[in-house]
């Protein structure tokens, strides 16, 4: 038996002895080192994520979808040499056979499993959890735990970049210091934009490095070639559309709990294109390249690491009471 975070019901969760799980055909069992918690998690545990309601996921669920570990089992089927790999993995599990996975597209399978999040796959705040060996990705020796377990929401931050369309030099405009807008701005800095940030945590932002930070007040009035709305405030999207340059792009990577309304008359006239992402799936990769080399060390970004005990506080908005400044929460499943 094992230890795992198990969601009973809105509001309710508890840790539970469950089954090791087995590697079946095509799957590795990892150990997990890390795992972080994140928006999708606390509104799992809230009730308030809309696949709740759709149907397509439901209690009793085992969350965790940001994670690193070593593989320690594989089955029928899978490279024996991915035993004692250290690893990371897709959360989009596409079905594998269908008009959007063989276009490249399983990350929006209309059958996909999302590891912790949709029904089908249990989640890695777990002391082991259960993986397709076609989605693992190695880590590097330079990606340690704490990094591994931010390639995921990294992975997202990178696509928002590439959605963007920008070159070097060109000007960037971050809504939002949460893990997805600081991770989109480092990855940013990197590739060498002219990063801005809009948000409410500026200090932990300059902290980062970043001197161009701003309030919805001071913000200047520059031409931004580009957007990215990485919060979950409803207006944001409108707001990021009225910045936005004429024939240039608005990244919306932020969901918020109530419709956000746009007025497609900007977007028709200034002639904004106007991208959603879902899914690291098409990041993972480069965002693994770029903590393995050094350009992006997304460790200062963790507040703490706690026990598996301890996570059911974290999803509830309580914050360890030694925790730094910085927006993530970590749990080492192992503790």
């Amino acid at each position: 038996m094992m230890r795992a975070l198990i969601l009973t019901g809105p509001g309710k969760a508890e840790v539970r002895e469950v089954p090791v799980p087995v590697a079946g055909p095509g799957q590795v069992v990892v150990e997990v080192e890390r795992a972080g918690v994140c928006g999708t998690d606390v509104e799992l545990f809230t009730g308030e994520m809309s696949y709740l309601h759709s149907g397509v996921a439901s209690y009793p669920l085992r969350p965790g979808h940001e994670w690193s570990g070593t593989v320690r089992e594989v089955g029928e089927g899978v490279d024996s040499t991915w035993t004692g790999r250290r690893v990371t993995g897709d959360t989009m599990i596409g079905c594998g056979h269908c008009r959007r996975c063989l276009a490249g597209r399983h990350h929006v399978c209309p059958d996909r499993h999302e590891l912790g999040i949709r029904d089908g796959l249990p989640g890695a705040l777990a002391e082991r959890v259960a993986f397709p060996a076609a989605y693992l990705h190695a880590l590097p020796d330079t990606v340690d735990a704490a990094a591994g377990a931010l390639i995921e929401p990294a992975g997202n931050a990178q696509r928002c970049v590439d959605a963007a369309g920008l070159d070097a030099g060109e000007r960037l405009l971050v809504l939002g210091t949460g893990t997805i807008g600081l991770l989109t701005a480092m990855l940013a800095r990197a590739r060498g934009f002219e990063v801005h940030l809009l948000g409410q945590e500026l200090e932990f932002a300059r902290s980062l490095g970043f001197g161009d930070v701003w309030t919805r007040e001071t913000l200047p009035g520059l031409p931004w070639d580009a957007v990215v709305d990485a919060t979950n405030a409803p207006s944001m999207p409108r707001l990021a559309t009225e910045l936005a340059e004429p024939g240039r792009r608005v990244v919306c990577i932020g969901l918020s709990g109530t419709p956000s309304m746009v007025d497609s008359r900007d977007v028709v006239l200034k002639d904004v294109t106007v991208v959603g992402i879902l899914g690291a799936s098409a990041g993972l990769a480069a965002a693994i390249a770029a903590f393995a080399s050094g350009a992006v060390d997304p460790r200062p970004l963790v507040a703490a690491t706690v026990g598996l005990e301890q996570a059911a506080d974290v999803l509830s908005g309580r914050r360890p009471a030694a925790a730094g400044r910085g927006p993530k929460i970590l749990i080492d499943p192992q503790l």
